[in-house]
């Protein structure tokens, strides 16, 4: 935060699950607070919406182009609301800049510099990318080889400062982080093929999984055998269109909704376009409770319970502010399944990869990174490509540690004083004002009064215990990953400030647990309590990481 505040222009990485969406969240509205104007887009629609922004296309007013002449650059600056909300903002945020091609990061440089009339990078704006180059790449126009992000002139020209955040807030698995980070720096043995082999065979129960695929040809098999299973009427939604018909075929071809939709009740779907005033967006998961009486419309019920009628919307292209072709359908497709290209961004309890037609880099690691423990993943295949990263990310990812290393080594290296100048330097260059205590609006002030409690993360955690609650549950509530609440209990008990019979309310929940304890005991005479791993295999696996970690801590308590 410290870094940000300064105004420089950063790039801020790091795994998923790592906390670059809380960090940034921070930064924003740290920046409202001080009446600083921040734009906040992403490359994507869902990315868009996940951090309450819209995307770059649109916001810049370049979208769908791939290529920006003199002549659009004009059209573009005479715009009144794009040219107004260019110039308004001080700070611009793109999320997700994985997906974002080099080429368009080089367009919203061009766009903003006109416009602002300046001739600094981005025309002086404090530019924020936020990203994993380890998720999917950019696609390309044309055909063409995708150019990422930090290739383009405008990445060079804005001297981004790194900062690549390391803690892990989404795995909860020791062995899926394990793998995760083995893929990252592309060095995959066959014990990690083994791994995966083993999760073939598992059998998730409770819980209906979402199936990933590589291609959407096996998408649509999944969704149709499933949507023929259900019992009821279909409703059958035919797309209309109008226009030129060679660029009707294109409209056709590129929409995400098919020329005939067939629903049921009970249907999953998934949106395919975004309607921010309704509150869906290309991504979006539901499935159809109902069909309206009066129109017939299907009416989708949200993963967060969320009622929205899904009318019909239009797909258009234009050419020289006239349509010169339209198409109109329910932006809805069947959703049992999806590619692993719309998962990205998502977190899921349960999933079932295919990775048998694993055909680019990344396919892999966004689909493996998705699911939260190894317990919610069941691997349907894989085949030669499906853990291969880009040697180039790999490359430029060691780049970005030491950029990050030698940022942070600049910094703790100055004083608090010329931090703080340089944060006060920047609100007022932007116009704004940094508030004195008490001077924030209510509303943010009463936001930072639950954030800056007096007691610390690991007191919460404490709490927590002490009330009962088992460790899954703590990490719920506090939405932490259960690897970040063990550490709590471990470092909590080191310093007495939990006791051996508050930590048996957590044994408590587990049959035979003295026979459990026991095995792991043995175990840990033989094999140390330095690494969970050993103590874990010489059970036989029979225990899960969650039980092996609070044997481990009553263990050494005794001890």
């Amino acid at each position: 935060m410290d870094i940000l505040k300064t105004g420089g222009n950063v790039f801020l990485t790091g795994e998923p699950g790592a906390g670059k969406t809380y960090v940034l969240n921070q930064y924003i509205e740290w920046l409202e607070d001080c009446g600083v104007g921040v734009a906040v887009t992403a490359s994507t629609g869902i990315a868009a919406t996940h951090i309450g922004g819209m995307t770059i296309h649109a916001w810049s007013g370049i979208g769908a182009r791939d290529e920006l002449s003199a002549y659009d650059l004009d059209r573009i600056a005479t715009k009144e609301k794009i040219v107004k909300r260019v110039k308004a903002a001080k700070v611009l945020v793109i999320d997700e800049i994985s997906m974002l091609d080099g080429r368009m990061l080089d367009m919203v440089e061009r766009v903003c510099r006109t416009i602002r009339q300046r001739p600094e990078a981005f025309g002086g704006l404090q530019i924020i990318l936020v990203g994993d180059f380890f998720q999917l790449p950019p696609i390309a126009a044309r055909g063409d080889m995708p150019r990422f992000a930090f290739e383009s002139n405008g990445w060079q020209n804005a001297r981004f400062l790194t900062c690549y955040l390391t803690e892990q807030f989404r795995q909860e698995d020791d062995l899926l982080l394990s793998l995760l980070g083995s893929i990252r720096k592309g060095e995959i043995e066959e014990e990690h093929y083994t791994l995966l082999g083993e999760q073939t065979e598992i059998e998730l129960e409770n819980i209906e999984p979402t199936k990933l695929f590589t291609h959407n040809k096996d998408v649509d098999a999944v969704n149709e055998s499933r949507l023929t299973e259900l019992g009821g009427s279909v409703a059958t939604f035919t797309m209309e269109s109008r226009g030129a018909k060679p660029v009707l075929e294109g409209l056709m071809k590129n929409c995400l909704s098919p020329q005939s939709l067939r629903l049921k009740r009970e249907a999953m779907v998934m949106c395919t376009k975004n309607n921010f005033e309704v509150g869906y967006v290309n991504g979006t998961l539901g499935r159809v409770v109902d069909f309206d009486g009066v129109d017939g419309w299907p009416i989708i019920e949200t993963s967060d319970g969320r009622k929205i009628k899904m009318t019909p919307a239009p797909w258009s292209v234009e050419e020289d502010g006239k349509v010169t072709a339209e198409i109109t359908q329910v932006p809805l497709r069947l959703a049992w399944a999806i590619t692993i290209h719309k998962s990205q961004g998502m977190s899921l309890d349960a999933a079932e990869i295919d990775l048998r037609n694993a055909f680019t880099y990344g396919q892999g690691y966004v689909a493996l990174s998705r699911v939260r423990t190894l317990a919610g993943m069941k691997i349907l295949g894989l085949n030669a490509n499906s853990l291969m990263v880009d040697p180039k990310i790999i490359a430029m990812d060691q780049k970005f540690h030491v950029e990050s290393d030698d940022v942070e080594d600049t910094f703790s290296e100055m004083d608090e004083k010329e931090i703080t100048d340089m944060h006060t330097a920047f609100i007022a260059a932007s116009g704004g004002k940094i508030p004195a205590p008490g001077e924030a609006k209510a509303s943010k002030d009463d936001r930072a009064a639950l954030r800056l409690k007096k007691e610390s993360t690991f007191e919460t955690t404490k709490d927590f215990v002490l009330k009962g609650l088992s460790v899954p549950q703590i990490a719920k509530e506090r939405e932490m990953a259960l690897s970040t609440i063990w550490t709590h209990v471990e470092k909590l008990t080191e310093e007495g400030a939990i006791t051996r019979d508050q930590l048996h309310t957590l044994a408590a929940r587990t049959d035979n647990w003295q026979r459990v304890y026991d095995d792991l005991s043995a175990a840990m005479e033989e094999y140390g309590t330095e690494k969970l791993k050993p103590i874990y295999e010489a059970c036989g696996e029979k225990y899960d990481y969650d039980l092996v970690r609070l044997g481990r801590i009553l263990y050494t308590l005794q001890k």
